[in-house]
């Protein structure tokens, strides 16, 4: 129920600021579609959608058809691992136990599932290749739509800790 509002404050910020790429999570493509609509053709899109057999064994988590939609509208989209997660979820779920990369997605949760999400998208987008290395808006959420976006220095997985965030644009008060 917030995506509109983050949307809406993460463009501004992205305008004031002079940004020109703005990276958001979807699956069904519905929270693309609102963004791609409301930056007007103003900003560079980038979706991330989660890597096929997320939620079921070998089926795509983005449908084709919206997949085809959104890049004959000129959105870059990537579909990967999740970079906080990964083989170490799978790890963990067989064997137990903490691991460096989970520990910290759980410390970046401490600002919300949404901030995690931002932070996450933005080394998948880096690793893709759709990034130029400077700051990006990066929008995230829990399950639909999105409610967090930052303001950050994107990095690569390899660098992760070079990967900045300098702004809190906005994040649900009740996480």
């Amino acid at each position: 129920h917030n995506s509109d509002k983050a949307i809406e404050l993460a463009l501004q910020r992205a305008k004031a600021l002079g940004i020109t790429g703005i990276i958001l999570p979807s699956t069904s493509g519905a929270t693309a579609f609102k963004a791609l609509e409301m930056a007007k053709g103003a900003f560079k899109i980038i979706v991330v959608t989660s890597h096929a057999g997320f939620d079921e064994p070998f089926v795509k988590a983005m449908p084709d058809d919206v997949w085809a939609e959104l890049t004959a509208k000129g959105v870059a989209i990537v579909r990967g691992s999740h970079a906080l997660s990964g083989v170490e979820r799978g790890v963990n779920k067989m064997h137990g136990g903490a691991y460096p990369v989970l520990i910290i997605a759980d410390t970046l949760r401490l600002l919300g599932q949404g901030a995690k999400v931002a932070v996450e998208i933005s080394v998948m987008a880096a690793d893709a290749g759709v990034l130029s290395g400077a700051k990006v808006v990066a929008l995230g959420g829990t399950h639909n739509g999105v409610d967090t976006a930052l303001v950050l220095l994107p990095a690569h997985m390899n660098n992760f800790f070079d990967l900045k965030i300098n702004e809190i644009i906005c994040k649900p008060f009740d996480i």
